[in-house]
Protein backbone atom coordinates (compact mmCIF):
# COMPACT_ATOMS: atom_id res chain seq x y z
CA UNK A 1 0.00 0.00 0.00
CA UNK A 2 1.34 3.40 -0.99
CA UNK A 3 1.85 6.14 1.61
CA UNK A 4 -1.03 8.25 0.22
CA UNK A 5 -3.40 5.26 0.25
CA UNK A 6 -2.33 4.39 3.80
CA UNK A 7 -3.00 7.92 5.09
CA UNK A 8 -6.43 7.95 3.43
CA UNK A 9 -7.41 4.47 4.67
CA UNK A 10 -10.37 3.87 6.98
CA UNK A 11 -7.97 3.00 9.80
CA UNK A 12 -6.53 6.51 9.95
CA UNK A 13 -9.89 8.20 9.33
CA UNK A 14 -11.10 7.06 12.76
CA UNK A 15 -8.69 9.53 14.43
CA UNK A 16 -9.72 13.19 14.56
CA UNK A 17 -6.20 14.45 15.23
CA UNK A 18 -2.55 13.47 15.28
CA UNK A 19 -2.69 13.42 19.08
CA UNK A 20 -5.44 10.79 19.04
CA UNK A 21 -3.34 8.63 16.75
CA UNK A 22 -0.29 9.11 18.99
CA UNK A 23 -2.35 8.14 22.06
CA UNK A 24 -3.58 5.01 20.27
CA UNK A 25 -0.05 3.99 19.27
CA UNK A 26 1.17 4.70 22.83
CA UNK A 27 -1.42 2.27 24.19
CA UNK A 28 -0.24 -0.40 21.75
CA UNK A 29 3.34 0.27 22.82
CA UNK A 30 2.34 0.14 26.50
CA UNK A 31 0.65 -3.26 26.07
CA UNK A 32 3.62 -4.56 24.06
CA UNK A 33 6.14 -3.50 26.72
CA UNK A 34 4.04 -5.01 29.51
CA UNK A 35 3.73 -8.31 27.65
CA UNK A 36 7.47 -8.42 27.00
CA UNK A 37 8.22 -7.80 30.69
CA UNK A 38 5.69 -10.46 31.73
CA UNK A 39 7.57 -12.83 29.41
CA UNK A 40 10.82 -11.90 31.11
CA UNK A 41 9.29 -12.74 34.51
CA UNK A 42 8.05 -16.10 33.17
CA UNK A 43 11.62 -16.95 32.18
CA UNK A 44 12.96 -15.67 35.51
CA UNK A 45 10.54 -17.77 37.61
CA UNK A 46 10.49 -20.81 35.33
CA UNK A 47 6.70 -20.97 34.95
CA UNK A 48 4.01 -19.04 33.13
CA UNK A 49 1.23 -16.94 34.60
CA UNK A 50 -1.65 -18.97 36.11
CA UNK A 51 0.58 -22.03 36.49
CA UNK A 52 1.68 -23.32 39.88
CA UNK A 53 5.14 -22.40 41.09
CA UNK A 54 7.44 -25.28 41.95
CA UNK A 55 9.98 -23.05 43.69
CA UNK A 56 9.98 -20.69 46.66
CA UNK A 57 9.78 -17.56 44.50
CA UNK A 58 6.56 -16.54 42.80
CA UNK A 59 4.60 -13.57 41.45
CA UNK A 60 3.82 -10.82 43.93
CA UNK A 61 1.56 -8.25 42.27
CA UNK A 62 2.54 -5.23 40.21
CA UNK A 63 3.96 -1.74 40.55
CA UNK A 64 3.63 1.16 38.13
CA UNK A 65 6.45 3.02 36.49
CA UNK A 66 6.62 6.03 34.18
CA UNK A 67 8.99 5.52 31.27
CA UNK A 68 9.99 7.63 28.31
CA UNK A 69 9.71 6.03 24.88
CA UNK A 70 9.83 7.15 21.25
CA UNK A 71 6.11 8.05 21.50
CA UNK A 72 6.39 10.07 24.70
CA UNK A 73 6.00 9.28 28.39
CA UNK A 74 3.77 6.35 29.35
CA UNK A 75 2.92 4.55 32.59
CA UNK A 76 3.36 0.80 32.54
CA UNK A 77 2.65 -2.01 34.97
CA UNK A 78 5.76 -3.86 36.17
CA UNK A 79 5.28 -7.36 37.66
CA UNK A 80 7.07 -8.15 40.92
CA UNK A 81 8.32 -11.36 42.49
CA UNK A 82 8.33 -12.33 46.15
CA UNK A 83 12.09 -12.15 46.76
CA UNK A 84 12.58 -9.01 44.60
CA UNK A 85 15.24 -10.66 42.44
CA UNK A 86 13.50 -9.84 39.17
CA UNK A 87 15.11 -6.97 37.23
CA UNK A 88 13.66 -6.65 33.71
CA UNK A 89 16.28 -6.22 31.00
CA UNK A 90 13.97 -4.08 28.89
CA UNK A 91 13.51 -1.43 31.58
CA UNK A 92 15.92 -2.15 34.45
CA UNK A 93 15.34 -0.89 37.96
CA UNK A 94 16.12 2.80 38.50
CA UNK A 95 15.81 3.48 34.76
CA UNK A 96 13.05 5.64 33.33
CA UNK A 97 14.05 5.60 29.66
CA UNK A 98 13.69 2.63 27.34
CA UNK A 99 17.19 1.56 26.23
CA UNK A 100 16.52 2.55 22.63
CA UNK A 101 16.44 6.21 23.64
CA UNK A 102 19.58 5.83 25.76
CA UNK A 103 21.35 4.39 22.74
CA UNK A 104 20.16 7.33 20.64
CA UNK A 105 21.51 9.78 23.24
CA UNK A 106 24.90 8.02 23.41
CA UNK A 107 25.09 7.82 19.61
CA UNK A 108 24.33 11.54 19.22
CA UNK A 109 26.94 12.37 21.86
CA UNK A 110 29.47 10.14 20.08
CA UNK A 111 28.86 12.08 16.88
CA UNK A 112 29.89 15.31 18.59
CA UNK A 113 26.57 16.86 19.63
CA UNK A 114 26.48 18.88 22.85
CA UNK A 115 24.08 18.01 25.67
CA UNK A 116 21.84 20.98 24.84
CA UNK A 117 21.78 19.98 21.14
CA UNK A 118 20.83 16.42 22.11
CA UNK A 119 18.08 17.75 24.41
CA UNK A 120 16.63 19.73 21.51
CA UNK A 121 16.94 16.83 19.08
CA UNK A 122 15.14 14.41 21.41
CA UNK A 123 12.36 16.95 21.95
CA UNK A 124 11.87 17.45 18.21
CA UNK A 125 12.03 13.81 17.18
CA UNK A 126 10.49 11.97 20.15
CA UNK A 127 8.21 14.69 21.53
CA UNK A 128 9.33 14.59 25.15
CA UNK A 129 11.86 16.38 27.31
CA UNK A 130 15.12 14.93 28.58
CA UNK A 131 17.10 17.35 30.71
CA UNK A 132 20.78 18.03 30.04
CA UNK A 133 21.54 16.64 33.51
CA UNK A 134 19.85 13.35 32.55
CA UNK A 135 21.83 13.26 29.33
CA UNK A 136 25.04 13.81 31.32
CA UNK A 137 24.16 10.93 33.67
CA UNK A 138 23.51 8.63 30.70
CA UNK A 139 26.80 9.48 28.97
CA UNK A 140 28.74 9.46 32.26
CA UNK A 141 27.87 5.79 32.72
CA UNK A 142 30.14 5.17 29.74
CA UNK A 143 33.07 5.82 32.10
CA UNK A 144 32.61 2.36 33.65
CA UNK A 145 32.57 0.85 30.15
CA UNK A 146 35.84 2.62 29.35
CA UNK A 147 37.55 1.22 32.47
CA UNK A 148 36.42 -2.33 31.65
CA UNK A 149 37.35 -1.96 27.97
CA UNK A 150 40.74 -0.42 28.73
CA UNK A 151 41.65 -3.27 31.09
CA UNK A 152 40.28 -6.19 29.09
CA UNK A 153 42.66 -9.06 28.21
CA UNK A 154 44.19 -8.90 24.72
CA UNK A 155 45.31 -11.55 22.24
CA UNK A 156 48.68 -13.17 22.91
CA UNK A 157 49.95 -12.36 19.40
CA UNK A 158 49.14 -9.54 16.99
CA UNK A 159 50.39 -9.70 13.43
CA UNK A 160 50.58 -5.93 13.11
CA UNK A 161 50.02 -3.06 15.52
CA UNK A 162 49.63 0.47 14.17
CA UNK A 163 50.30 3.28 16.65
CA UNK A 164 49.64 7.00 16.41
CA UNK A 165 48.50 10.01 18.43
CA UNK A 166 45.75 12.61 18.02
CA UNK A 167 45.86 16.01 19.75
CA UNK A 168 42.96 17.63 21.63
CA UNK A 169 42.62 20.83 23.62
CA UNK A 170 41.83 20.13 27.29
CA UNK A 171 41.37 22.50 30.22
CA UNK A 172 43.86 22.05 33.07
CA UNK A 173 44.42 24.44 35.98
CA UNK A 174 42.34 27.20 34.34
CA UNK A 175 44.33 26.92 31.10
CA UNK A 176 43.54 25.15 27.83
CA UNK A 177 46.49 23.02 26.75
CA UNK A 178 47.21 20.40 24.10
CA UNK A 179 47.02 16.77 25.16
CA UNK A 180 47.46 13.66 23.07
CA UNK A 181 45.24 10.60 22.89
CA UNK A 182 47.49 7.67 22.00
CA UNK A 183 45.79 4.99 19.91
CA UNK A 184 46.91 1.45 19.10
CA UNK A 185 45.14 -0.75 16.54
CA UNK A 186 46.01 -4.42 16.24
CA UNK A 187 45.52 -6.94 13.42
CA UNK A 188 44.51 -10.30 14.87
CA UNK A 189 45.14 -13.77 13.48
CA UNK A 190 41.53 -13.95 12.28
CA UNK A 191 42.12 -10.89 10.07
CA UNK A 192 39.98 -8.55 12.16
CA UNK A 193 41.16 -5.13 13.32
CA UNK A 194 40.85 -4.20 17.00
CA UNK A 195 41.46 -0.93 18.84
CA UNK A 196 43.60 -2.06 21.77
CA UNK A 197 43.20 1.05 23.88
CA UNK A 198 43.29 4.81 24.34
CA UNK A 199 45.87 6.55 26.52
CA UNK A 200 45.98 10.25 27.41
CA UNK A 201 49.25 12.17 27.78
CA UNK A 202 50.46 15.76 27.48
CA UNK A 203 52.83 15.25 24.55
CA UNK A 204 53.55 12.44 22.13
CA UNK A 205 56.89 11.02 23.24
CA UNK A 206 58.87 7.80 23.16
CA UNK A 207 58.77 7.71 26.98
CA UNK A 208 54.99 7.76 27.06
CA UNK A 209 54.75 5.16 24.29
CA UNK A 210 56.87 2.91 26.53
CA UNK A 211 54.13 3.05 29.19
CA UNK A 212 51.55 2.25 26.49
CA UNK A 213 53.52 -0.76 25.25
CA UNK A 214 54.08 -1.92 28.84
CA UNK A 215 50.33 -1.77 29.46
CA UNK A 216 49.66 -3.76 26.28
CA UNK A 217 52.14 -6.41 27.40
CA UNK A 218 50.64 -6.55 30.91
CA UNK A 219 47.24 -7.29 29.35
CA UNK A 220 48.51 -10.48 27.76
CA UNK A 221 50.30 -9.56 24.52
CA UNK A 222 53.40 -11.73 24.21
CA UNK A 223 54.49 -10.90 20.66
CA UNK A 224 53.94 -8.30 17.94
CA UNK A 225 55.25 -9.38 14.56
CA UNK A 226 55.26 -5.93 12.92
CA UNK A 227 54.73 -2.40 14.23
CA UNK A 228 53.83 0.57 12.03
CA UNK A 229 54.48 3.98 13.57
CA UNK A 230 55.30 7.59 12.83
CA UNK A 231 58.89 8.84 12.79
CA UNK A 232 58.99 9.91 16.44
CA UNK A 233 62.53 10.17 17.76
CA UNK A 234 63.37 7.11 19.85
CA UNK A 235 60.11 5.29 19.10
CA UNK A 236 61.80 2.34 17.37
CA UNK A 237 64.20 1.79 20.27
CA UNK A 238 61.27 1.95 22.69
CA UNK A 239 59.41 -0.79 20.81
CA UNK A 240 62.53 -2.98 20.77
CA UNK A 241 62.83 -2.60 24.55
CA UNK A 242 59.38 -4.11 25.17
CA UNK A 243 58.96 -6.36 22.10
CA UNK A 244 62.54 -7.08 20.92
CA UNK A 245 61.55 -9.41 18.06
CA UNK A 246 59.12 -6.99 16.43
CA UNK A 247 59.86 -5.70 12.92
CA UNK A 248 59.48 -1.92 13.05
CA UNK A 249 58.22 0.00 10.03
CA UNK A 250 58.19 3.81 9.99
CA UNK A 251 55.18 5.16 8.10
CA UNK A 252 56.31 6.31 4.66
CA UNK A 253 53.50 8.90 4.49
CA UNK A 254 54.82 10.52 7.70
CA UNK A 255 58.31 10.48 6.20
CA UNK A 256 57.12 12.19 3.01
CA UNK A 257 55.39 14.90 5.05
CA UNK A 258 58.42 15.48 7.25
CA UNK A 259 60.83 15.56 4.31
CA UNK A 260 58.59 17.95 2.36
CA UNK A 261 58.01 20.33 5.25
CA UNK A 262 60.68 22.86 4.22
CA UNK A 263 60.58 22.37 0.47
CA UNK A 264 59.57 25.53 -1.41
CA UNK A 265 56.33 25.43 -3.34
CA UNK A 266 57.83 25.43 -6.85
CA UNK A 267 59.91 22.31 -6.02
CA UNK A 268 57.24 20.29 -4.19
CA UNK A 269 55.79 18.43 -7.20
CA UNK A 270 59.15 17.32 -8.59
CA UNK A 271 60.50 16.57 -5.10
CA UNK A 272 57.49 14.33 -4.34
CA UNK A 273 57.85 12.57 -7.70
CA UNK A 274 61.49 11.72 -6.95
CA UNK A 275 60.61 10.40 -3.48
CA UNK A 276 57.96 8.19 -5.05
CA UNK A 277 60.71 6.45 -7.03
CA UNK A 278 62.21 5.36 -3.70
CA UNK A 279 59.19 3.81 -2.00
CA UNK A 280 57.62 2.46 -5.21
CA UNK A 281 60.74 0.53 -6.16
CA UNK A 282 60.17 -3.24 -6.59
CA UNK A 283 63.08 -4.19 -4.31
CA UNK A 284 65.12 -2.71 -1.49
CA UNK A 285 68.15 -2.58 -3.80
CA UNK A 286 66.12 -0.60 -6.34
CA UNK A 287 64.98 1.73 -3.57
CA UNK A 288 68.59 2.26 -2.49
CA UNK A 289 69.55 3.20 -6.05
CA UNK A 290 66.61 5.64 -6.22
CA UNK A 291 67.71 7.18 -2.91
CA UNK A 292 71.21 7.68 -4.32
CA UNK A 293 69.76 9.54 -7.33
CA UNK A 294 67.50 11.52 -4.99
CA UNK A 295 70.47 12.51 -2.82
CA UNK A 296 72.60 13.59 -5.80
CA UNK A 297 69.81 15.79 -7.07
CA UNK A 298 68.54 17.41 -3.87
CA UNK A 299 71.28 17.27 -1.17
CA UNK A 300 72.69 20.67 -1.95
CA UNK A 301 69.29 22.32 -1.64
CA UNK A 302 67.44 20.18 0.93
CA UNK A 303 70.10 18.36 2.94
CA UNK A 304 67.81 17.82 5.96
CA UNK A 305 65.17 16.05 3.87
CA UNK A 306 67.70 13.72 2.27
CA UNK A 307 69.37 12.93 5.60
CA UNK A 308 65.99 12.05 7.15
CA UNK A 309 65.69 9.27 4.54
CA UNK A 310 69.26 8.10 5.05
CA UNK A 311 69.16 8.16 8.86
CA UNK A 312 65.93 6.12 9.04
CA UNK A 313 66.60 3.90 6.05
CA UNK A 314 66.33 0.47 7.70
CA UNK A 315 63.04 1.23 9.42
CA UNK A 316 61.60 3.01 6.37
CA UNK A 317 62.29 0.01 4.13
CA UNK A 318 61.33 -2.88 6.42
CA UNK A 319 58.26 -3.52 4.25
CA UNK A 320 60.52 -4.71 1.40
CA UNK A 321 61.13 -7.90 3.41
CA UNK A 322 57.53 -9.01 2.80
CA UNK A 323 55.35 -10.07 -0.16
CA UNK A 324 53.33 -7.39 -1.94
CA UNK A 325 50.08 -8.28 -0.15
CA UNK A 326 51.64 -7.70 3.28
CA UNK A 327 53.51 -4.62 2.09
CA UNK A 328 50.22 -2.92 1.27
CA UNK A 329 48.97 -3.12 4.84
CA UNK A 330 52.21 -2.13 6.63
CA UNK A 331 53.39 0.42 4.07
CA UNK A 332 51.71 3.33 5.85
CA UNK A 333 49.66 4.03 8.95
CA UNK A 334 46.70 4.88 6.68
CA UNK A 335 44.42 2.54 8.61
CA UNK A 336 44.91 4.35 11.89
CA UNK A 337 44.94 7.74 10.16
CA UNK A 338 41.55 6.93 8.66
CA UNK A 339 40.34 6.08 12.15
CA UNK A 340 41.77 9.37 13.45
CA UNK A 341 39.95 11.19 10.65
CA UNK A 342 36.63 9.74 11.76
CA UNK A 343 37.39 10.60 15.39
CA UNK A 344 38.10 14.19 14.36
CA UNK A 345 34.88 14.25 12.36
CA UNK A 346 32.87 13.21 15.42
CA UNK A 347 34.71 15.52 17.82
CA UNK A 348 35.20 18.61 15.62
CA UNK A 349 32.30 20.48 17.27
CA UNK A 350 34.05 20.37 20.64
CA UNK A 351 36.66 23.12 20.59
CA UNK A 352 38.05 22.04 23.97
CA UNK A 353 37.24 19.63 26.80
CA UNK A 354 36.73 20.57 30.45
CA UNK A 355 38.50 17.49 31.88
CA UNK A 356 40.65 14.50 30.95
CA UNK A 357 37.66 12.22 31.57
CA UNK A 358 35.57 14.24 29.11
CA UNK A 359 38.05 13.88 26.25
CA UNK A 360 38.52 10.16 26.95
CA UNK A 361 34.75 9.61 27.03
CA UNK A 362 34.22 11.50 23.79
CA UNK A 363 37.08 9.71 22.01
CA UNK A 364 35.97 6.29 23.25
CA UNK A 365 32.44 6.85 21.94
CA UNK A 366 33.79 8.16 18.64
CA UNK A 367 35.96 5.02 18.32
CA UNK A 368 32.94 2.86 19.09
CA UNK A 369 30.98 4.58 16.30
CA UNK A 370 33.88 4.51 13.84
CA UNK A 371 34.60 0.79 14.30
CA UNK A 372 31.03 -0.53 14.08
CA UNK A 373 31.74 -1.91 10.62
CA UNK A 374 34.96 -3.67 11.60
CA UNK A 375 33.24 -7.04 11.39
CA UNK A 376 35.02 -8.59 8.41
CA UNK A 377 38.64 -9.65 7.86
CA UNK A 378 40.79 -7.40 5.68
CA UNK A 379 40.72 -8.10 1.95
CA UNK A 380 42.49 -11.24 0.65
CA UNK A 381 42.99 -12.42 4.22
CA UNK A 382 43.45 -16.10 3.30
CA UNK A 383 46.44 -15.26 1.10
CA UNK A 384 47.91 -12.77 3.56
CA UNK A 385 47.60 -15.04 6.59
CA UNK A 386 49.26 -17.94 4.79
CA UNK A 387 52.17 -15.64 3.98
CA UNK A 388 52.44 -14.72 7.66
CA UNK A 389 52.41 -18.41 8.61
CA UNK A 390 55.30 -19.13 6.24
CA UNK A 391 57.41 -16.11 7.23
CA UNK A 392 56.79 -16.36 11.00
CA UNK A 393 56.24 -20.12 11.37
CA UNK A 394 58.26 -20.27 14.61
CA UNK A 395 56.26 -17.49 16.27
CA UNK A 396 52.71 -18.30 15.20
CA UNK A 397 50.71 -21.07 16.83
CA UNK A 398 47.71 -21.97 14.75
Amino acid sequence: MKKEELLNSDFFKQFNSGQELNDFLSQIQKRGLEQLIEGELDAHLGYEKHQTSEGSNYRNGHSTKKVKTSLGQIEISIPRDRDSSFNPMLIPKRKSIVDGIENVIISLYAKGMSNSDIEEQIREVYNFDVSTSTISRITDRVSNDIIAWQNRPLESVYLIIWMDGIVFKVRENSKVINKTIYIAVGLRMDGLKEVLGLWLGKNESAAFWMSVLTDIKARGVEDILITATDNLNGFTDTIKTIFPNSTTQICVVHQIRNASKYVVWKDKKEFAKDMKEIYNAPTKEGAKAALSDFSAKWSSKYAYAVKSWENNWENLTAFFEFPLEIRKIIYTTNLIENLNGKIRKYTKNKLSYPTDDAVLKSTYLAVREATKKWSMPIRDWGIIFNQFLIIFENRLKW
